[in-house]
């Protein structure tokens, strides 16, 4: 514990995964090695059996057993020390992680002794008195356009559907409507053209159409 009280965590870290790195390479390198002594060992082991020299097939075998064994160990060596290797890696990230932590409750410390929250509770309050504050005067004046308008929407509606009364009916604004007139002599002369006496209780009475058009203008009316 002693040699790394003056260095600090990520330092040691580092150090001790660039050991481990370069103890893997070794084993990797003494492995290759072994690998190629192992394949030297069985051709040569096949070249003495052809020549059937035993005694030297034996202590060749014997060679190649070990050598397959020490092969196995240094696996197993790689393997382990890949672990370990894992294991400081989740020691550094568990080390950037509480770092991160620490660095972010001091931030929030600050900002908590920076926020007043009295200071912000009278602030809403009053955004939320002056969004009030808006919005009555926005319905009050809406109301009062639409008070303005009313009377002009409702003569251009009713002329609307006046017009559309008479170009039902095939009248137009720019003709005579009938009236209802008393009977004049037979041959009486106007100035303007010649009509047709009518019985007292006029032309509408009797005509569909001119009784739909004075219904539809009364309701009209009302």
């Amino acid at each position: 514990m002693g040699l790394y009280q003056s260095k600090p965590l990520k330092e040691v870290l580092r150090e001790n995964k660039r050991m481990i790195n370069r103890a893997i390479r070794e084993l990797d390198r003494e492995k290759a090695g072994l690998e190629r002594e192992e394949k030297r060992l069985t051709i040569e082991i096949k070249k003495a059996a052809k020549e059937n020299q035993m005694s030297s097939v034996k202590v060749m075998a014997k060679d190649l057993v070990r050598t397959r064994q020490y092969i196995t160990k240094f696996i197993e060596m790689r393997s382990h020390l890949q672990g370990v290797s894992l294991k400081l890696q989740t020691v550094k990230s568990h080390q950037a992680m509480a770092e991160a932590m620490q660095s972010t409750a001091v931030a929030m410390k600050k900002m908590n002794k920076a926020i007043n929250v009295p200071t912000i509770a009278k602030m809403m309050a009053e955004f939320e008195k002056e969004n009030a504050r808006t919005e009555m005067m926005q319905e009050a004046m809406g109301d009062a356009i639409d008070d303005a308008l009313a009377e002009e929407d409702t003569a251009e509606e009713e002329e609307r559907i006046v017009g559309q009364v008479l170009d039902e009916i095939g009248i137009s604004f720019g003709e005579e409507l009938p009236e209802a007139s008393m009977s004049k002599p037979v041959g009486a002369q106007t100035n303007g053209p010649t009509k047709v006496a009518e019985p007292a209780g006029g032309v509408g009475s009797n005509d569909p159409a001119l009784s739909d058009l004075e219904s539809r203008l009364n309701n009209l009316k009302r």
